[in-house]
């Protein structure tokens, strides 16, 4: 592992002796009642006359979602794990009182059955390199946690140290790309507002994170707002800026909610304001919250909202660095993006180009998500393989199914097959093969997905979030979708594919924003690699996987059957054919689904689309 990492971890040892209890509150925990596990435990500490000495506070996410609710208890930094109000007695009278571990809380690793107690331990942590997610699950959201863990210590250093070229030339030379989606050169994009003439400049942290199952910027801004914070005023000295904004979706009322305190609390220290740290530079801070519009990811739709209208797309150029916010340059850049510049100051550029190859440098945090025993947020350096982080560190598939593909870059991004699971996740690796990392979003999916209905999914985000400015995104979405509604409903014609086709380049090429250029990549990607789940859906008016409804159909599989003819003699509607020695055929049109050949056949030859004969009779 990179020194950088290792110098990290030295960093993050607390010097304090004292007990405290930091309490999982990332989504999954809070859905499962860690709330209530907070107040069980403060229930507890009161009875045992600890109320005031042992503090017990909610933090960001600790990481591993299937583990909820979870929680660390310091100085020790035991983590305890799927738990309920009723262990709140035993984890306060043996491990706080009497200070036994309770071995019976701890996560046990599922190969070698090894009680593992630490965070560092656990695979799915073990092969991580936490940069971005440093602090997260680590501290409190509050300024005094982050200010012992060296906050706000590089900006110190740019403000006294580094003229604004000079900050500018590191973040180059680190080879930072924007984590956004786009992977456009952090320090290019710096030095374009820079050098942009104006008498004001704005600073814009894009935190409107609208890919589904996308969670990172929301648990970041949750966990560790202070680095956010601290990440965009070295951004604001760089490029000249004396205002900035964080606009975030106003479903992240936490995020929202610790982010206004966060930038109080700055306020107060200093960090923001006029005169920061007494060395004339001048910069402040707020929030604005948006209404969740996936479009208003894109720049120009973000700008139009910060300023109060339509969140529309413009066309470019000119680019925001050019005529952004107010008609000024402005620069946006999105959260995972800043939190690495406080890291990138304080550590050089060289440290931080130790991570990921030429091109690549640094770190990606993914929300790794669907068919996977370990769900959560991972962070590795940009390259890993796809093979790594699902099966190594998301503990692979679950039920032993078989891995069928891995959506990534969200509605944005494409499909990634079995083929690709040695993959190296970097933005050029990820183009090349017909899919984008967006913002983070892996979705895992095994073989009980439907390929052709995750198309349909995507395409009906997409053009339900349509702004419906350009005609090829407003039209040719709408067209799309039907299309993939009539396929999954058994009604598709060969010809629809070609004319899907059709309809996807022409968006490709005619939309006005990448919105509209980028929602035909699922179904691309799927037509490509799963062409044969299509043609089972329009030839043959099956869902092999057994997902969309209409097509749930009973199936002989041809392989399988013996022709012993049990199948046909149980038949009520006599829709069943066959002679001996040659496999019996379902006639679809006199099929009334009552499934009783599926339910009698021995040999489990007759499948109801994905569904076995053992499934159907459950």
């Amino acid at each position: 592992m990179s020194t950088l990492v290792e110098e990290l971890a030295c960093e993050r040892v607390r010097p304090e002796t004292d007990h405290r209890i930091l309490v999982c509150g990332g989504i999954p925990c809070r859905s499962l009642g860690c709330r209530l596990v907070k107040e069980a435990l403060e229930e507890e500490l009161q009875k045992e006359g600890l109320t005031g000495r042992v503090p017990v506070e909610i933090i960001g996410c600790i990481g591993d979602c299937s583990l909820g609710p979870s929680l660390i208890v310091y100085p020790e930094g035991l983590v305890y794990q799927k738990l309920a109000p009723e262990d709140a007695r035993a984890i306060v009278r043996e491990h706080l009182v009497a200070g036994r571990i309770v071995e019976a809380l701890l996560h046990r690793d599922p190969r070698s059955d090894e009680i593992l107690r630490q965070r560092e331990e656990m695979p799915f942590y073990r092969e991580q390199a936490r940069l971005v997610l440093r602090n997260c699950g680590v501290i409190s959201a509050h300024i005094d946690d982050y200010l012992k863990y060296r906050g706000y210590a590089a900006l110190a250093l740019a403000l006294a140290e580094m003229n604004p070229e000079q900050v500018i030339e590191e973040v180059k030379k680190s080879g930072l790309r924007g984590r956004g989606g786009g992977g456009f050169p952090t320090g290019r994009k710096w030095e374009l507002v820079r050098t942009a003439h104006s008498d004001e400049k704005f600073v814009i942290c894009n935190a409107d994170e609208g890919d589904p199952g996308a969670f990172m910027d929301r648990n970041i801004l949750e966990g560790d707002p202070h680095s956010v914070i601290e990440g965009i005023i070295i951004a604001a000295y760089a490029v000249g800026a004396a205002r900035g904004y964080i606009y975030v979706r106003a479903e992240y009322p936490m995020a929202v909610h610790r982010c206004r305190e966060a930038i109080a609390q700055a306020r107060q220290k200093n960090f923001l304001g006029d005169n920061i740290l007494e060395t004339g530079f001048s910069f402040d801070l707020e929030i604005r919250t948006g209404a969740g519009a996936f479009v208003c990811g894109e720049e120009t739709a973000l700008i139009s909202s910060l300023q109060g209208t339509r969140g529309d797309p413009k066309p470019k150029p000119p680019f925001p660095a050019q005529k952004g916010l107010w008609g000024k340059p402005t620069l946006i850049n999105n959260v995972e993006t800043v939190v690495n510049i406080p890291l990138i100051i304080l550590h050089g550029s060289k440290r931080f180009a130790e991570l990921g190859p030429e091109g690549n440098r640094g770190t990606k945090v993914f929300a790794l998500a669907g068919k996977v025993n370990h769900t959560g947020l991972v962070e590795v350096p940009l390259g890993t393989t796809l093979r790594k982080i699902i099966f190594d560190i998301g503990g692979g598939i679950p039920n032993n199914k078989k891995f069928k593909a891995a959506q990534t870059g969200g509605p944005s991004g494409g499909c990634l097959g079995v083929e690709s699971l040695d993959l190296p996740m970097d933005y050029d690796s990820l183009r090349e093969a017909g899919s984008i990392i967006g913002s983070g979003g892996l979705i895992v999916m095994d073989e009980e997905s439907c390929m052709v209905d995750l198309a349909r999914f995507y395409l009906d985000f997409n053009q339900d979030e349509s702004c419906g400015k350009c005609t090829p995104c407003r039209i040719g979405s709408k067209r799309m979708l039907e299309l993939l509604q009539k396929i999954t409903e058994g009604r598709g014609e060969e010809q629809d594919l070609e004319i899907l086709e059709q309809l996807a380049l022409l968006m490709k090429n005619g939309s006005l924003c990448a919105l509209g250029r980028t929602a035909p990549n699922p179904l691309l990607s799927t037509l490509r690699l799963f062409r044969d789940e299509y043609l089972a859906h329009i030839k043959e008016r099956r869902c092999p996987a057994g997902v969309c409804r209409s097509l749930v159909r009973p199936w002989i599989n041809p392989e399988l059957c013996k022709a012993c003819g049990l199948c046909a003699r149980v038949c009520p509607a006599e829709a069943i054919n066959g002679e001996k020695g040659v496999p019996y055929e379902i006639d679809l049109e006199k099929c009334c689904d009552c499934l009783r050949c599926l339910k009698e056949c021995p040999f489990n030859a007759i499948s109801q689309g994905g569904i076995s004969r053992a499934e159907a009779v459950d």
